[in-house]
């Protein structure tokens, strides 16, 4: 059975940082993306960031520039690297990995980490 489980959450300041990660049970390299979403309190499931199987890497807008995915496949771990936190950024934190070229049901999810901005 595939697991992701992610850490790294936590409660922070506004304009702090975190790191999340995302240790998965299979070699990532044979997914084609791997994907970190959000889900706040009473909101929809958000994309936040996704690094394919090549390194090519994108982001939502709302954290361009603040955020940064990457991964070690050594490791077979997935890094969300989040800077400049604000509260807005609270929310549930899952890893995603997509094994084909688009979204099914065949993605594998991991539990989620909670992230709190907040002074």
């Amino acid at each position: 059975q595939v697991q992701l489980v992610e850490s790294g959450g936590g409660l922070v300041q506004p304009g702090g940082s975190l790191t999340l990660s995302c240790a998965a049970s299979i070699n990532i390299n044979a997914v084609w993306l791997m994907a970190w979403y959000r889900q706040g309190a009473g909101k929809q499931r958000e994309l936040v960031a996704t690094i394919t199987r090549t390194g090519s890497q994108s982001y939502a807008d709302s954290v361009k520039g603040r955020f940064t995915i990457s991964r070690d496949d050594t490791k077979n771990t997935v890094f969300l690297q989040m800077n400049s936190l604000e509260p807005e950024d609270t929310a549930a934190y899952l890893c995603k990995a997509q094994p084909g070229g688009l979204p099914s049901s065949y993605d594998y999810w991991g539990q989620g980490t909670q992230v709190t901005v907040s002074s």
